[in-house]
């Protein structure tokens, strides 16, 4: 009986060990968790996003209505003045988020106010205190639907995640026009009579291309409300293309009248704005659109 004892004994032991060996996990043994990582790395958003715009004007050729013989052109030249007059843009936003990395498209409507003055004055060659000086104020409003394409790279923080972004843009312009408003010192008779002429508003289509193109860079910072992302942003757009139209630079008789035709010029653009963001995958009770 002893000699039979052992050997059941050592059975007895082994059965667990081997059953524990030859268990197979059921099928959606820990499937809920694994589901709920997957999920929250891609995500689909659409959101909305506003703010003001600063406009600079890059002059690549500058042309003239008047051109002086018997003195510097760079008497008359415009002075731009940039990044001064706000504009505003509204964008819409869809974007997909593959855990960090995301790709954005933001049709936009967009506006852009830039200006320059530039000085005339005629002379009496008798006697030097007796002149006609001109000064002419030139603001341009630019209004755009941008396509804009870009990448996004989110820093997985916590509920802050700051985010660097590139890309490219195209525009199509809706709207252009053009405010002069004209002033001046008169002196031709010996006294000082400065004068404010009534301002002129022109409308300048026809003036400035229909399309051009850039370069897009920026960053900002998310803040993860629950499901829904708030937004502050500051974009960059760096202009490629001339937004001038040359074929019809001489064309508004309006403006030419007063001295003003367009040099070929870039425009580049800074906006800031403020956005909210909301997934569009269906979140299911226990699920976050973002880790916290």
């Amino acid at each position: 009986m002893k000699r039979l004892l052992l050997p059941v004994l050592l059975v007895l032991l082994a059965s667990p060990i081997l059953a524990q060996r030859n268990y197979k996990r059921p099928p959606g043994f820990n499937k809920t968790r694994n589901q709920a990582l997957v999920f929250l790395e891609k995500q689909w958003w659409l959101g909305f996003r506003a703010g003001p715009t600063l406009s600079g004007a890059v002059v690549n050729a500058s042309h003239q209505v008047i051109t002086p013989t018997n003195y510097d052109p760079a008497l008359i030249s415009k002075r731009y003045r940039d990044y001064r007059d706000p504009g505003f843009q509204a964008t819409f936003e869809v974007t997909f988020t593959f855990r960090d990395l995301s790709v954005s498209f933001l049709p936009t409507y967009r506006t852009n106010r830039f200006a320059y003055t530039n000085t005339y004055q005629w002379a009496d060659p008798e006697f030097e205190s007796h002149y006609l000086e001109l000064h002419y104020e030139q603001i341009s409003k630019l209004a755009y639907i941008d396509w804009p394409l870009l990448v996004r790279y989110e820093f997985p923080l916590s509920r802050v995640r700051p985010y660097v972004q590139a890309g490219i843009y195209s525009s199509l312009r809706v709207d252009a026009t053009k405010t002069v408003n004209p002033s001046g010192l008169d002196r031709a008779s010996g006294g000082d009579n400065a004068f404010q002429q009534e301002p002129i508003v022109a409308g300048a289509n026809d003036l400035f291309a229909k399309n051009h193109w850039g370069l897009a860079g920026g960053g900002g910072v998310f803040y993860n409300l629950g499901n829904v992302r708030l937004s502050l942003e500051v974009l960059y757009k760096k202009g490629m293309s001339n937004i001038a139209s040359p074929d019809s630079r001489y064309q508004n008789d309006r403006l030419t009248g007063v001295g003003d035709v367009p040099d070929d010029l870039r425009l580049n653009t800074i906006s800031v704005t403020v956005g909210c963001l909301f997934p569009l995958r269906f979140l299911q009770s226990g699920f976050k659109s973002t880790p916290d």
